[in-house]
């Protein structure tokens, strides 16, 4: 929903598109025309419906909305010329919308290519992940995994760091992030209310890592902690 997330996937995976529907408005902008010029000259069908805008709960400042279809997103390895995108994150179990499209935002950003998503975990592809990703989700290479799936997953070298609090994690910023190649970090996140499960590390062999925070606050949110962490890395 809305004309810069379906601008972002046109310019990504415009064959995926397969309509679009479109608010009947007189406040479209020279940025919205252009799109729709864009559209057009694919060939891709545009509705006119205010009923499809209410369906789906758009905001009234919503005037563009695109249907694409999943199979149609990274079929291609968009990665293989991109230095510095082959790093991951990955998630157990995520649960909140909001935190999963700002993880992708953050990911992109700062150079991670790569999402693994352990199940059970909020659709990736639900309208409010897409939206809070502002569209990032495009850039990224998606992966879903049972737990028994991820724990067999071939982690091709990469270092693993998983947030996790127990007596043998360290402190994040005393891991000097400049000895290792970005391209072979992994960072692991549990979910937003139970953490990694105890035995992560002993399974998977990553390494033990926290933030560092005041006594004043339980924890920091997901997103935060994530954006914090893949920072350091990128630095």
């Amino acid at each position: 929903m809305g004309a810069t997330l379906v601008a972002e996937l046109l310019k990504t995976y415009p064959d995926a598109i397969t309509r679009v529907f479109l608010r009947p408005t007189d406040r479209q902008g020279e940025d919205l025309k252009k799109i729709i010029g864009e559209l057009k000259s694919r060939n891709i069908e545009i509705i006119e419906s205010t009923k499809a805008f209410n369906i789906m709960g758009a905001k009234d400042n919503c005037l563009l909305m695109a249907e694409f279809l999943k199979s149609g997103i990274h079929d291609d390895n968009i990665y293989s010329v991109r230095e510095g995108f082959f790093s991951d994150i990955t998630l157990v179990n995520p649960s909140d919308a909001g935190n999963l499209g700002t993880i992708m935002r953050s990911a992109v950003a700062f150079g991670f290519g790569f999402l693994n998503i352990i199940e059970p975990a909020i659709d990736p592809f639900d309208p409010k992940v897409i939206r809070a990703s502002m569209g990032a989700i495009f850039h990224l290479e998606i992966s879903t995994f049972s737990e028994e799936e991820f724990y067999d997953f071939e982690r091709l070298g990469k270092q693993q760091f998983a947030f996790v609090l127990n007596d043998k994690a360290q402190p994040l910023e005393t891991i000097d992030a400049s000895q290792y190649k970005h391209a072979n970090i992994s960072l692991i996140f549990g979910n937003e209310a139970a953490g990694l499960p105890a035995d992560f590390c002993e399974k998977t062999g990553a390494t033990p890592v926290f933030i560092q925070q005041s006594d004043d606050v339980d924890s920091l949110n997901l997103g935060v902690a994530a954006s914090i962490s893949m920072h350091h890395f990128r630095r």
